[in-house]
């Protein structure tokens, strides 16, 4: 398991990179790594695991190899979690093992990524692994609320994403028709005076 190959996914903002030791049709782990670290904290581990898995460490956006989000954008920890979403599903896993260290177990803000990928998606992984790490704690009445609101936002992003198209035309009058469609509060006034600024004219519409 010493030999590992470099991978790249993309992402809206440029590609999260990651690297991948043995059989890529061995039992799937994806590795985390700690706070400001990178894949490269698993080179020393991985060759001492089981032979047989396909060991995928990727770099979390910032770190590594990994793009960094666009100046401005903080790094907020639900973001690495979905970041987590996108290479499994770039991959085409749909059932995995998650092994997590520090950062992606726990940080200072008691954000868990790991813990909190398996309590979001539990039917995405089999097993979970966490080095130095507490765990995910919540309190026992916020948690259904958190799973539903936390899992109905990262569904709906990714789905937008997946969904991206090229803008359509349309003529001045179908634009406007369509806005006042999905904001039933709009007059056709203040519908037209937002237009103005609110899209572009192209040959097309």
């Amino acid at each position: 398991l010493g030999m590992f190959s470099e991978l790249k996914f993309p992402v809206p903002w440029g590609h999260v990179a990651a690297k991948a030791w043995g059989p890529s049709e061995g039992h799937p782990v994806l590795c985390l790594h700690g706070w400001l670290d990178n894949a490269n904290t698993f080179d020393k581990l991985i060759p001492l695991l089981p032979r047989g898995c396909y060991y995928v460490a990727m770099d979390f956006s910032g770190h590594g190899l990994s793009s960094h989000r666009p100046a401005g954008c903080p790094y907020h920890f639900l973001d690495y979690v979905i970041d987590v979403h996108r290479v499994a599903a770039a991959l085409q896993w749909r059932r995995f093992t998650l092994m997590g260290h520090s950062m992606g177990n726990f940080s200072f803000s008691y954000c868990f990524i790991s813990p909190q990928f398996c309590f979001l998606y539990p039917e995405m992984v089999d097993k979970l692994i966490l080095l130095e790490s507490l765990g995910f704690l919540l309190a026992p009445e916020d948690t259904e609320g958190w799973l539903k609101s936390k899992r109905r936002v990262i569904d709906r992003l990714l789905s937008l994403e997946a969904k991206q198209q090229t803008p359509k035309a349309r003529s001045p009058e179908a634009a406007l028709q369509r806005l006042l469609e999905a904001n039933s509060h709009l007059t056709a006034e203040g519908g037209a005076i937002l237009l103005q600024r609110g899209a572009t004219e192209t040959p097309a519409g």
